[in-house]
């Protein structure tokens, strides 16, 4: 019997106060930047059977609200008190989604029943691999990008396994952070245990039983209340990442999101193959996979700030994704970077929900920034050092409520920047600038957030910087309501040097003594005409910094000091404003050879080939309808470049 929803709010107050708790044990003893400041971690509560009923708010990252750990508790045949459980490997259950991501879950027991898991997780600054911080968009299979372990027990009561964490340290770069994290997430575990037990003598076991699977109820009934106040009606979306492996071509994300009363389903059928690279999303045919769900909590909870953070949110939702797509990889593609196609892809559901409630939900978030990493040997002590430094955000979309937050917005506001001084006391490097970056956020009544630029000066030779998830510097984000896209991102060696190299889209660098680095995230886009943007808003954003005198005029026609050329600047912009999105000139120039049409020949075709050909044949297929010179933009000239492909390849069929 469902207990009493008072009970049942102040029993949710205890599960959200005890996951806290579990951060705050894992944030303040840490050993690693990237947990103890960028704060790339997880913890929470769990029924038995692996369904997420509590998660901190005020701490750690807010991807994995709802995450289902049943796959890898129903991997352990026996549960003792004191076990703690591990994995990192993103093919064994899937609810680990990269290898430097480290699970925990610990089995909490009363009076010899199991009655719930504290669990949680870590980003790892480094695994081992190919490359420096494991993470790149060039590895091609999940075998480079560091060991993995797969569902195990890592304490057995009470009794930590030496030589499983022994292969752990003798494979990563630097074993004693990693160490040092492991540690911060077996006490945060063992802070859950201690919590959930004061809430059982509190409540009694009979209403903690109960109400851990209330609320996880309360929480489906939130969701539905909140589609039950958007129109029914289908509402397709799609959006880019600039290359699918480097060099390569753009890589689609599509979503046909149906509203239907209260209940959605979520179709990514059009969305590419699994790729030769490692921007792959392992979801493992989940129909709620966590990854493919954080844009419809971060929708949901933006619509509804009240709802409860757990499970439940996802129930009402149903996820189409065909194996064999990038959304839905098979063994063994890599899937290292899927944290830059998770953050594209979140994009996507928020822009597919802002078509169906224009005048509730923001314009395009930056998603175009990357997580820096530095590998170099510190010269005054000769000791080497691997250390992430800083995540380089962009802002917020403006809303119809106001701006865009500059510098951490929208989907990456859960990632903290490290001071300069933090950054300089523990890695060899010298920071020449950090800030805001003027007259990158998008243009628009209310403006899109800015975007945060880094520049710094190595000093050792052999110093590899690895800046993982870097993107838009073609496609940009989308502005809405006549709102303009963010500027691009950026990426230069030695800046404004004779020896000035553009980067792009480069994510593993290595550096001489003396290299600069300097780079720039995208900006969140703005939501509503520019023109209509009060002068009094503009002349503050140029007095702080925030835009430019050039910018001024160019965007919004207004010339500080000059009310008549003002009038007359704001006069010649005004037009009704647009109700579609506005990505600008590149993505308007790529859809009018890559159009819905051509799309859907093209996935028509992929789905019928091996997993192992699609990645190629879209390739080749992309090349042909490239140089067709009487490109129709029908679906006719794919199919004719795949009956091309099959002349050349008759196997391909079979």
């Amino acid at each position: 019997m469902p207990i009493d929803p008072v009970t049942l709010q102040i029993l949710a107050n205890h599960a959200q106060a005890a996951a806290e708790s579990m951060a705050f044990t894992l944030f303040r003893t840490a050993h690693s930047t990237f947990v103890k400041e960028t704060e790339d971690f997880t913890t929470g509560l769990t029924t038995p059977d692996g369904q997420t009923f509590a998660s901190p708010r005020e701490l750690g990252a807010t991807w994995f609200v709802g995450l289902d750990y049943g796959p890898v508790i129903r991997a352990i045949d026996d549960y003792r008190e004191g076990d703690v459980c591990m994995t990192n490997d993103p093919y064994s259950g899937f609810v680990c989604t990269h290898p430097p991501d480290l699970h925990l879950w610990k089995p909490i027991f009363w009076e010899g029943e199991l009655v719930c898991f504290a669990v949680g997780h870590i980003h790892n600054t480094d695994v081992g691999g190919a490359v420096p911080a494991s993470l790149s968009r060039a590895l091609t299979e999940v075998h480079q990008e560091g060991i993995r372990f797969p569902p195990c027990k890592l304490v057995s009561e009470g009794r930590l396994d030496r030589r499983l964490l022994d292969i752990m340290l003798l494979n990563v770069r630097a074993p004693t952070q990693n160490w040092g994290d492991l540690k911060a997430q077996l006490a945060s575990v063992n802070t859950g245990e201690r919590k959930v037990h004061e809430m059982i003598r509190r409540f009694g076991i009979e209403t903690f039983r109960q109400g851990i699977r209330d609320l996880l109820d309360l929480g489906e009934r939130q969701a539905r209340r909140v589609l039950a106040s958007i129109p029914d009606g289908d509402y397709p979306f799609t959006d880019y990442l600039d290359e699918d492996a480097p060099g390569g071509l753009p890589c689609r994300l599509h979503l046909n999101l149906k509203i239907r009363g209260e209940e959605a389903v979520m179709d990514f059928t059009g969305s590419d193959p699994q790729l030769a690279a490692s921007l792959n999303m392992p979801t493992g045919n989940n129909p709620r996979h966590i990854l493919l769900m954080v844009g419809w909590n971060y929708a949901l909870y933006t619509l509804d700030s009240s709802v409860l953070l757990n499970g439940g949110l996802m129930r009402p939702c149903t996820c189409i994704v065909p194996e064999g797509t990038v959304l839905n990889p098979v063994f063994p593609a890599a899937v290292g970077m899927r944290s830059m196609t998770c953050a594209r892809l979140q994009g996507v559901i928020m822009g597919a929900f802002q078509r169906a409630v224009p005048d509730r939900l923001p314009a395009g978030p930056a998603s175009g920034g990357p997580m820096m990493n530095v590998n170099t040997i510190d010269s005054r002590t000769g000791r080497r050092v691997m250390a992430a430094i800083d995540p380089i955000t962009g802002g917020a979309g403006g809303s119809p409520f106001g701006d865009g937050m500059d510098g951490s917005g929208a989907n990456n506001g859960f990632l903290k920047n490290t001071p300069v001084e933090i950054n300089e006391a523990e890695v060899p490097i010298r920071i020449l600038r950090y800030g805001l970056e003027p007259d990158s956020g998008g243009a628009g009544l209310h403006r899109g957030g800015l975007a945060t630029v880094l520049e710094f000066r190595v000093q050792a030779p052999g110093t590899v910087v690895t800046a993982r998830n870097r993107d838009r510097t073609r496609f940009r984000s989308w502005g809405v309501q006549g709102g303009k896209p963010g500027a691009p991102s950026q990426f230069w060696r030695n800046p404004d040097t004779d020896r000035a190299e553009n980067l792009g889209n480069t994510d593993v660098v290595t550096l001489d003594p003396g290299d600069v680095i300097r780079i720039v995230c995208s900006g969140g886009s703005g939501w509503g005409p520019a023109w209509q943007r009060p002068v009094e808003a503009v002349l503050a954003d140029l007095a702080a910094g925030k835009i430019t005198a050039e910018a001024a005029m160019r965007d919004y026609g207004v010339v500080p000091g000059d009310a008549a050329a003002t009038a007359a600047g704001r006069g010649a912009r005004a037009a009704p404003p647009a109700r579609g999105l506005d990505a600008r000139a590149e993505r308007d120039a790529y859809e009018r050879v890559w159009t819905e049409a051509n799309y859907a020949a093209l996935t028509e075709i992929l789905a019928l080939l091996p997993v192992h050909w699609r990645h190629y044949a879209k390739r080749r297929i992309f090349a042909l309808v490239e140089a067709d010179p009487d490109r129709r933009g029908d679906g006719s000239e794919v199919r004719a470049a795949f009956a091309a492909l099959q002349a050349e390849f008759p196997q391909i069929a079979h």
